[in-house]
């Protein structure tokens, strides 16, 4: 017998042009904010964000101990310019707040171009764009510019003000959590430091504000918790103030880089096998569109190395579309809304609402009649005339009652007898209703 051919996930199912046009209008809104690892940038950002979801913030103090680190100053940053000798900014924050290397300490001085030079960083092979760069953990300072800009500076003093503080403050982060039928946890992280990026990471923030708006709305297994912070020093500081509840996440995602023209990539979790590295796998493989990157696990990315990290050993995958430095834009003033799609959006948002429908309904079901094959008929499962072969969901119960022995997840069932994970869960909700599958949990 040959299994029917699987159907595809695609975005016209799972999403619309409205959430797409949301998605955008939200990025549009968070864009101009001057995000750091602290600040009114970041607070203001979460604000936006609490407009739609409800959102717990936590202001952890400068100098708290994160395991190896520490909360750092917090940094606030009013202006920032160079001038010429007439006067004029030819570098002047007020233009694109990512002008300054973030987190750069206060300078006003009149400096030569030659002492000018070392603080001054561009990119020579694309010499229009500026780029992004920070000095979290070395108090100097620097300005970004187009390396244009550099080529047309004369020999000469220049004024170089840096209107900045770094002061006994706090690290904020947010979490929206919505409660589910069990404590078991999903976690979703994205981070919240970069300044005017849209891709990286405006898109994260905003699909997971809009998925945990949609998810608010419908019936849970799992609690969700979905956490917005700096990175790095943003996740070691959730998790050393969440130490007594980790043990609780069963799955989860890091979240960033939706918008952008590449395909999906997703990099599998420390432990390369868990349920969520399978879960998306799947679905992946039957996404349409270009053919996504499935990648090992490794200690350098995004914050996955934190949950990962072998004290922790989460479950927990990276989502995104292109990975990080693997697009010319990342990290330049060219990840602009220009450089995104509402199209693009769409389709992660209508991907990760998938990978949370299945996160949510796979289990591991017990047949409660398993000697033998139970007769579907008699309970109106199967039809009464014979000899014409099986439906799809015939076909689908008779899987499931084969392989539910405790052991085999509704996902493992789908993925041996090639049947959609949709008509698998259908079917093993008919098979629950007559009492032929319990729950055993």
């Amino acid at each position: 017998m040959v299994s029917p051919a699987v159907s595809p996930v695609t975005a016209i199912e799972d999403s619309s042009a409205a959430v797409g046009d949301a998605l955008m209008a939200l990025i549009a809104r968070l864009y101009p904010l001057p995000r750091s690892l602290t600040g009114r940038g970041v607070r203001e950002t979460l604000a936006i964000l609490g407009e739609l979801i409800p959102l717990t913030l936590s202001e952890v103090p400068s100098g708290s101990p994160v395991y190896d680190w520490e909360v750092p100053k917090e940094w606030t940053i009013r202006d920032a310019y160079i001038k010429d000798a007439s006067g004029r900014r030819i570098v002047d924050y007020r233009e694109h707040n990512i002008h300054v290397v973030g987190y750069s300490v206060p300078v006003r001085a009149t400096l030569d171009l030659e002492d000018l030079r070392p603080h001054l960083h561009t990119l020579p092979d694309r010499p229009d764009w500026i780029p992004y760069r920070t000095t979290y953990w070395k108090e100097t300072w620097g300005f970004c510019l187009s390396h244009r800009t550099l080529e047309s500076l004369k020999p000469g003093s220049y004024e170089v003000v840096v209107d900045s503080s770094l002061t006994d403050g706090a690290l904020t982060y947010a979490e929206c959590v919505l409660p589910g039928a069990t404590t078991d946890e999903v976690l979703l992280f994205t981070h919240t430091c970069h300044p005017s990026l849209c891709n990286d990471n405006c898109s994260g923030m905003a699909l997971a504000t809009l998925v945990a708006q949609a998810l608010a709305q419908r019936p849970r297994r799992y609690t969700y918790r979905f956490v917005f912070a700096p990175g790095t020093i943003g996740s070691l500081t959730w998790l050393s103030r969440n130490e007594d509840t980790v043990s609780r996440v069963r799955h989860g995602l890091v979240l960033t880089g939706f918008g952008d023209p590449g395909p999906f990539t997703y990099k599998r979790s420390r432990r390369g096998d868990a349920p969520i590295d399978h879960i998306v796998e799947y679905l992946l493989e039957r996404t349409d569109g270009p053919k996504a990157n499935i990648v090992d696990f490794s200690p350098y990315g995004y914050d996955e190395r934190q949950f990962c990290s072998p004290g922790f050993n989460l479950p927990m995958g990276r989502l995104s579309r292109t990975p990080y430095g693997c697009y010319p834009q990342y990290h330049t003033s060219a990840d602009t809304l220009s450089f995104i799609s509402k199209e693009q959006l769409e389709g992660a948002y209508a991907l990760l609402m998938r990978i949370l429908e299945v996160v949510d309904a796979d289990r591991k079901l017990v047949n409660t009649c398993p000697k033998g094959e139970p007769r579907l008929g008699k309970r109106g499962l199967f039809r009464s005339t014979g000899g014409t072969g099986v439906s799809n969901r015939e076909e689908a119960m008779l899987w499931l009652l084969n392989q539910s022995d405790g052991e085999r997840s509704l996902l493992d069932i789908a993925k041996r007898s090639g049947l959609d994970f949709t008509l698998i869960k259908s079917s093993a909700d008919s098979l629950m209703d007559c009492g032929l599958l319990v729950d055993p949990a």
